[in-house]
C-alpha cells in the first residue's frame, strides 16, 4: 500500500494511483516527490486548477496505465494537450510515448480535419482557459479556422462592394446570374450558424486573430450581429446577455467604422440600455454611433428615456452623440455633414418640445449643441421655441429670455419674424431683436441693389439713380443701349427696380407696424395687441 498516491482534483474526485506509474510519465509529479516517490509511506498530491477536472484526470491516468497508448482524436485532443502541458508528459520524462508528443503529432493533421471536427475542438477549449491559451493549442485551432475562412472570403466574388446595412452580401459583377449570386453569399456567410456555438471569450479571440489578419471588415461586422442576436435570443440570464453585448461592441470598435451597419448599431444601443453594461463599453458604443450622426433618422434619435426619470426621451443621449459628432465626425466634407445633422436635430427639437418635463437647460443645450453656422435658417428652431413655451407657460422671465437668446434673429425669415413680433409667449425684447435685425437686412439689401452687378460692363457714371419720392427708386440705365447690346441686361435692371420697390413698402410697413408694437407693449397701455394668424404655424 505505501506505494499509492492519493490524488485530490479540484475538489470533485480522489483517485489511488501508483506513485511509480504516474511519476513515470509526470515531470511534475516526478520533481514534486523526489526521493519521497521511492519511499513506502502514502502520499497525497490536492489539485486546485487541474486542466479538465476529474474528467481530464482520468484520461491522463489511463494513458499512464495503458503504457502510452492511446486513441487521440479531435474531441480529446485539446484536453489532453492541456493536461500533458499541465503535468509536464514531455520528452524529459524519459518515456518514449510521452503524451505532448503525441497531442502535437495530431494537431499536425489539423489540415485534414473537417470543420465540425475542428469546431469541436475549440468547443472543448472553452472550458480549458487559460490553460489552452497558455498550451498554445488554441492558437493553432483558431490559425486552422481563420484560414479556410479567409478561403472562402477570397473565393467570394467582388468583396469590397458588400454593403454594411444589408445581412447579405452585395456583387457589382451584373453578369452573374441571380443563382449564382445566392450561392457566393452562402459561401461567404455559412460559417456564421457554425461559430455560435462559441463562447463571448473564444469570439473575441477569433475576431482579433480576423482583424490582425487583414479579414473583411464588413463580414465580421455582420458575423457579430448575427453573432449577438443569435446567443441574446438563448440566454437565460442577463448576466450572460451582458457579456455579449459587450464583445460584440469591443469588436465591432476595432473595425473600419464605415463598415458597420448604422441601423444594426442603433438596434444593439436598445438592447444595452436594458443592461448594465460597462461604462467604457457604453461609451465606445455611443462614440461609434455619434461619429455617424450624419446617417442617422429621426426614429433613431427617438430613445425613450432611461427607468426613474420622467422625461420621455432620452436627451442627454443626443447630446453626447452631437459631442462625439463634433469632436470627431465632421472632418469629411464638415460643412454638408453639419447641415444634415443639423436638419436632423431641429427635427428632434420639435419633437421633444411639447414634453412637459424637459427642463429649459436642456432645451437651450440641444440648440446650442451645433455651431450657428450648421444653420442656414432658424425658422425651425423658433417654430419648436413657440411649442416649448407655449406647454411651459411657468417659466420665469428670466427662463424665458435664457431660452430665446438662442435665436439667431439674423436668420429668421420676414414671416417668422413679423409672426415673432406678436407673439406674446415670447418677451418684448425679442421682438424688439427680430425687427430690428429684419429692418438691417433690409436696409443691407436695398445698398447691395443700389451697386451696379457688372463692373465691367458699364462705369459708375454710365447708371444714375434717382429718388423720384419715398416709395419707389428708378433706375436709368444712361450710355447704355440696352436694347440693342445687352438685353439681359436690361431684364436684371427691371427686376431690381421692382424688387427695391417692394422691399422698400415693406421697410415702411415695418417701421409702422414697430411703433405700434412699442405703444402696445408700454406698461402704460391697458390695450392688448392682436395675435396674427400665420398660415404656416
Amino acid at each position: 500500500m505505501g506505494d499509492f498516491l492519493e490524488v485530490d482534483v479540484n475538489g470533485e474526485e480522489s483517485f489511488f494511483l501508483s506513485k511509480r506509474v504516474i511519476c513515470s510519465y509526470s515531470g511534475r509529479l516526478s520533481k514534486l516527490f523526489g526521493k519521497a516517490a521511492k519511499e513506502s509511506r502514502n502520499l497525497k498530491v490536492i489539485f486546485h486548477d487541474f486542466p479538465g477536472g476529474s474528467e481530464g484526470f482520468e484520461l491522463m491516468a489511463r494513458f499512464c496505465y495503458r503504457n502510452g497508448t492511446f486513441e487521440i482524436n479531435p474531441s480529446n485532443v485539446s484536453l489532453l494537450h492541456c493536461v500533458a502541458h499541465f503535468m509536464e508528459m514531455d520528452k524529459s520524462v524519459g518515456k518514449t510515448h510521452n503524451l505532448l508528443e503525441q497531442t502535437e503529432k495530431s494537431l499536425d493533421e489539423i489540415k485534414y480535419w473537417t470543420m465540425s471536427e475542428l469546431l469541436v475542438a475549440l468547443k472543448q477549449c472553452q472550458d480549458l482557459l487559460p490553460n489552452a491559451s497558455s498550451s498554445g493549442i488554441i492558437k493553432r485551432l483558431f490559425d486552422s479556422l481563420v484560414g479556410r475562412l479567409a478561403l472562402t472570403s477570397e473565393a467570394s466574388p467582388c468583396p469590397s462592394t458588400s454593403s454594411p446595412d444589408s445581412s447579405v452580401v452585395r456583387f457589382s459583377c451584373d453578369s452573374r446570374s441571380t443563382e449564382s449570386l445566392k450561392n457566393s453569399i452562402s459561401q461567404a456567410t455559412w460559417w456564421f450558424e457554425d461559430l455560435v456555438v462559441l463562447n463571448p471569450n473564444l469570439i473575441e479571440m477569433v475576431v482579433k486573430l480576423m482583424v490582425s489578419q487583414k479579414f473583411d471588415h464588413a463580414t465580421i461586422s455582420r458575423f457579430l450581429f448575427f453573432y449577438q442576436k443569435s446567443k441574446c435570443v438563448c440566454a437565460t440570464t442577463s448576466h450572460e446577455k451582458q457579456k455579449i453585448i459587450e464583445i460584440a461592441i469591443n469588436m465591432l470598435y476595432l473595425l473600419d467604422q464605415s463598415s458597420i451597419s448604422f441601423k444594426s448599431l442603433f438596434g444593439l444601443l436598445r438592447i444595452a440600455l436594458n443592461l448594465n453594461i460597462g461604462k467604457s463599453c457604453r461609451n465606445r458604443l455611443e462614440n461609434m454611433m455619434g461619429l455617424r450622426m450624419d446617417q442617422a433618422t429621426l426614429d433613431n434619435l427617438l430613445v425613450p428615456s432611461p427607468h426613474g426619470t420622467n422625461y420621455l426621451y432620452d436627451v442627454n443621449l443626443i447630446l453626447r452623440f452631437l459631442k462625439s459628432f463634433l469632436l470627431g465626425g465632421i472632418h469629411q466634407a464638415p460643412l454638408t455633414r453639419l447641415q444634415k445633422v443639423a436638419s436632423l436635430i431641429d427635427m428632434y427639437i420639435a419633437e421633444v418640445a411639447p414634453d412637459p418635463c424637459l427642463k429649459p437647460s436642456k432645451f437651450v443645450a440641444l440648440i446650442v449643441a451645433l455651431p450657428d453656422s450648421a444653420r442656414d435658417s432658424y425658422d425651425e428652431i423658433y417654430r419648436a421655441m413657440d411649442m416649448y413655451l407655449q406647454v411651459h407657460g411657468v417659466l420665469s422671465a428670466e427662463e424665458k429670455m435664457k431660452v430665446c437668446c438662442t435665436l439667431n434673429y439674423d436668420k429668421l425669415s420676414s414671416e417668422v419674424c413679423m409672426h415673432l413680433a406678436q407673439n406674446t409667449k415670447f418677451p418684448s425684447k425679442c421682438a424688439i431683436q427680430a425687427l430690428t435685425a429684419q429692418q438691417s437686412k433690409l436696409k443691407s439689401l436695398l445698398h447691395e441693389t443700389n451697386q451696379p452687378d457688372s463692373p465691367s460692363d458699364f462705369k459708375e457714371s454710365d447708371c444714375k439713380v434717382k429718388d423720384e419720392d419715398s416709395e419707389q427708386i428708378v433706375l436709368y440705365a444712361g450710355k447704355l443701349n440696352v436694347l440693342s447690346e445687352n438685353e439681359k441686361l436690361r431684364a436684371h435692371l427691371q427686376g431690381m427696380q421692382w424688387r427695391v420697390m417692394e422691399l422698400e413698402k415693406v421697410c415702411k410697413k415695418m417701421q409702422t407696424q414697430m411703433t405700434k408694437i412699442m405703444k402696445s407693449r408700454s406698461p402704460s397701455s391697458a390695450r392688448s395687441l392682436p395675435r396674427l394668424f400665420m398660415p404656416f404655424f
